[in-house]
């Protein structure tokens, strides 16, 4: 395999490096080999793109997958590289953003005299006290559960600032709901109300974890890359995880009939809305029929019949 010479640069166009690689190189090894040179640049902290073409902001950025030749890079071409700055796996991020709502909730419910000034016999609980605890507790460890066991991601880092930002949303989230709905003031809905949407948010848990298991099966080992999903709610919704998720807490919300717990619901609807949108675009992009590409199925976004 021929050796060449390439180019790392940064955006203003300054020589950062130059490296010899065999032009059969993948990317990932590009990385390696710019970190052996720049100890603090860790593989999964580079952005590689190449130069940008007039009327451009940025160039195409380069998969880790690829092979050097893949984008035409001879002896003497430019990379260009952007800091993405300290990188944490995606599960560590989950793990912590979940651990935290799975611990706070149930505190405000074991130990009402640390947070209300006044104990609280068990047995003057409302029984829809005593089934939200367990809910929110079966939610989260079933998330982390999920994170471990069925969960693929399709990158392996993510900023470390984003940490810090999801653990402040769900830890905050976790206190404001617990907090509402084991107070000692609480007044419970009626019983067969609070059972009957109970039982269907069990339900509709299960139907998300079968469809974050529907997803974790759609690539073979080590492969990556937009697929249709298909199968169960799937194939009337793109993003039928979040349809479920969402249909949860709302049925969370009527059975303990609090406005804390509606304000969670809606503030998770509208990002996984979001979410939600961007992968519909992508996939009705991808999957266009045309050129022997498959073609995206007619589906609702996530929230039938509105979205």
């Amino acid at each position: 395999m021929p050796v060449i010479g390439l180019k790392i640069e940064s955006r203003s166009g300054k020589v950062l490096a130059n490296i010899d690689v065999d032009s059969e190189d993948t990317v990932a090894q590009l990385k390696k080999k710019y970190h052996a040179l720049a100890k603090k640049y860790y593989p999964a902290r580079q952005r590689l793109t190449l130069p940008p073409k007039e009327g451009q902001k940025s160039g195409e950025a380069l998969k880790d997958s690829a092979k050097l030749s893949d984008y035409g890079l001879t002896n003497g071409s430019s990379v260009q590289f952007k800091d993405l700055g300290p990188q944490i796996d995606y599960s560590t991020v989950f793990f912590f953003e979940y651990f935290g709502p799975l611990v706070i909730y149930p505190l405000f419910f074991a130990l009402p005299q640390l947070f209300y000034g006044v104990a609280v016999p068990m047995h003057e609980r409302a029984l829809v006290q005593k089934i939200a605890a367990a809910y929110w507790v079966f939610h989260y460890a079933k998330r982390i559960f999920e994170t471990y066991f069925v969960h693929t991601f399709g990158h392996d880092t993510m900023p470390i600032r984003n940490l810090f930002k999801n653990c402040s949303y769900y830890y905050g989230f976790a206190a404001y709901v617990a907090y509402f709905v084991n107070h000692p003031r609480y007044t419970a809905p009626p019983v067969a109300q609070s059972l009957v949407c109970f039982a269907l948010a069990l339900l509709c848990q299960l139907s998300n974890l079968r469809c974050h298991i529907i997803l974790a099966n759609l690539r073979k080992p080590g492969e990556r890359g937009y697929k249709i999903p298909a199968g169960f709610l799937f194939n009337y919704i793109t993003c039928a995880n979040y349809t479920a998720e969402i249909w949860g807490w709302i049925l969370f919300t009527i059975g303990t009939q609090t406005a804390a717990a509606g304000l969670f619901t809606a503030a998770g609807a509208f990002q996984m809305a979001e979410w939600a949108r961007g992968k519909h675009r992508r996939l009705v992009k991808l999957f266009d029929g045309k050129e022997g590409r498959e073609k995206y199925p007619k589906r609702w976004v996530m929230f039938p019949p509105f979205l």
